[in-house]
């Protein structure tokens, strides 16, 4: 289901970008480029958090590494956003992620992802104009 998303989400990124490429300024235009290819590496990352928290039974260690992907994206687009409705939705996700990460080092083998999911979905949206 995950990379039915991802799939659906990139497919919309690209149509968007066609669209905001004859509509907007060259500036505009890259900075709207970083804040979707950033959105589709968190939605990569988190799709990868998805299944590593559906199989942590096998390695626990590949929860940790998939939020510090996150950590890693989210620092790069907090960095180059000046929009407030993206700013709220990069911290929403940066909760969501601090929660993951305190839920697994408490022995949680399946912590709740769901606020993750969410935010990711609403920086994809933000990041689609």
């Amino acid at each position: 289901m995950a990379s039915r998303r991802h799939q659906r989400t990139a497919l919309a990124v690209t149509a968007t970008l066609l669209t905001l490429t004859a509509a907007v300024g060259c500036g505009a235009v890259d900075k709207a480029l970083d804040c979707v290819r950033t959105a589709d590496a968190i939605a990569a990352s988190v799709g990868n958090l998805q299944q590593a928290v559906s199989t942590a039974s096998d390695d626990p260690t590949q929860a940790s590494e998939s939020l510090d992907q996150i950590d890693k994206e989210l620092k790069d687009l907090g960095d180059t956003t000046d929009n407030a409705d993206l700013s709220k939705a990069v911290d929403d996700l940066q909760a969501g992620v601090t929660n993951v990460r305190n839920s697994i080092d408490k022995g949680d083998a399946t912590p709740d992802i769901t606020p993750v999911t969410d935010a990711a979905t609403e920086i994809g949206k933000v990041c689609t104009p």
